[in-house]
C-alpha cells in the first residue's frame, strides 16, 4: 500500500545550470590561481581554494544526480538518490578543510605581511565576482529544489562574498599601503566559509538521520489523519527523507471495523494519500490498515 519510489530527483532537471557554472568555475580558478602566484595575495589564494572546493563540490553534484537517475533495484529499492547527500556531506568537509588551511596561513603573516600587488588582484578580485553572479543565477531556482544544488549555490555565494573581500582589500592596500589588509581579507573569507559549511553538514546528517523534515509539524500531520472518516487511530507513525523533496511516511492507521468489511479500507486509502500529498507534501507514503482489536497483538509500537 504505496507508491513507487523510481523517481527522478529534483535535481536532475538542474544538471545543465550545474555543469555551467562548474566550467565557469574551472576558468576562474585557473586565473586566480595565477593572479594569486603574480600578485602575492593570500586573500586571492584563499578565494581560489574555495574556488577549487567549488570545483570538486560542482563536480560531485553533477556525479550524485546522474547516479541518483539509476533505476532501483531489488537491493536498493529507492535506488540511489542517496548518493546526493553523501554528495553534499563531502562538500562540507572540503569547505572545513580549506577554513583551516586559510585561517592558519592568514594567522602567520598578519605579524608580517608580504607586498602584495594590489592593482593585479583587483582585476582579478573583479572577474571572479563577475563569474560568481553569474553563477547565483544559473543556480537559483535548483537551490530552492535539491539540497545537493544547494550545496553547490551555497558555495558560490561564499565565493561571491569572498571575492568582495579581494576587492576591497586590494583598494585599501592601493589608497593606504596597508599590506595586512590581505591577511584580514582572508580570515573574513574564513568567517564566511565556516557557518556555511556547518549548516550543509547539519542538514545532511539530519537526512542521514532520518530526522522528521523540517517544517513538518508530526503531531498536526497524525491530527489530520486521525480526522479520515473510518480511521480510529493512528501509530508508528514516522516520516524521513530519502534526498531533496523526497519526504516518505510510513504509520499504521487503526480502521474501523466496518469501513474494512465495506471496501477493505480503499476509500480511507484515498483519503489519506491525497491528505498527505495536498496539505503536507508528502507523495511516497505506506499505511498498514488493522482492524480495532489489532492493536492489542502488538508489544512494540511507537507513538
Amino acid at each position: 500500500m504505496g507508491h513507487d519510489h523510481a523517481h527522478g530527483t529534483p535535481s536532475a532537471q538542474h544538471r545543465p545550470r550545474l555543469a555551467f557554472v562548474l566550467a565557469l568555475t574551472v576558468l576562474v580558478l585557473v586565473v586566480e590561481v595565477a593572479a594569486a602566484l603574480l600578485t602575492g595575495s593570500l586573500a586571492l589564494l584563499a578565494d581560489a581554494g574555495h574556488m577549487l572546493s567549488d570545483t570538486f563540490g560542482l563536480a560531485m553534484a553533477l556525479v550524485a544526480v546522474t547516479v541518483a537517475q539509476r533505476v532501483g533495484s531489488p537491493r536498493r529499492t529507492f535506488g540511489n538518490h542517496r548518493s546526493e547527500i553523501l554528495a553534499a556531506g563531502l562538500n562540507g568537509l572540503v569547505l572545513l578543510a580549506v577554513c583551516v588551511v586559510v585561517v592558519v596561513s592568514a594567522v602567520r603573516r598578519l605579524g608580517d605581511p608580504p607586498h602584495v600587488d594590489s592593482p593585479w588582484m583587483l582585476a582579478a578580485g573583479v572577474l571572479g565576482l563577475a563569474a560568481n553572479i553569474v553563477g547565483l543565477v544559473v543556480l537559483r531556482q535548483g537551490a530552492q529544489e535539491s539540497l545537493n544544488v544547494k550545496g553547490a549555490y551555497l558555495e558560490v555565494l561564499g565565493d561571491a562574498v569572498g571575492s568582495v573581500a579581494v576587492i576591497v582589500a586590494a583598494v585599501v592596500i592601493m589608497v593606504t599601503g596597508w599590506e595586512a589588509a590581505d591577511p584580514v581579507a582572508s580570515l573574513a573569507i574564513a568567517a564566511l566559509i565556516l557557518p556555511r559549511a556547518l549548516g550543509l553538514l547539519r542538514e545532511v546528517a539530519d537526512v542521514l538521520l532520518e530526522s522528521t523534515p523540517r517544517g513538518l509539524d508530526l503531531d498536526e500531520l497524525r491530527v489530520h489523519m486521525r480526522e479520515t472518516p473510518g480511521v480510529l487511530d493512528v501509530h508508528d507513525l514516522h516520516v524521513w527523507t530519502i534526498t531533496s523533496g523526497m519526504p516518505v511516511m510510513s504509520a499504521h492507521v487503526v480502521v474501523d471495523d466496518a469501513v474494512l468489511a465495506r471496501d477493505g479500507g480503499h476509500t480511507v486509502l484515498d483519503h489519506l494519500r491525497g491528505c498527505l500529498a495536498d496539505h503536507f507534501d508528502v507523495e511516497h507514503s505506506t499505511f498498514q490498515l488493522e482492524p480495532a482489536d489489532h492493536a492489542a497483538t502488538e508489544h512494540h509500537t511507537h507513538r
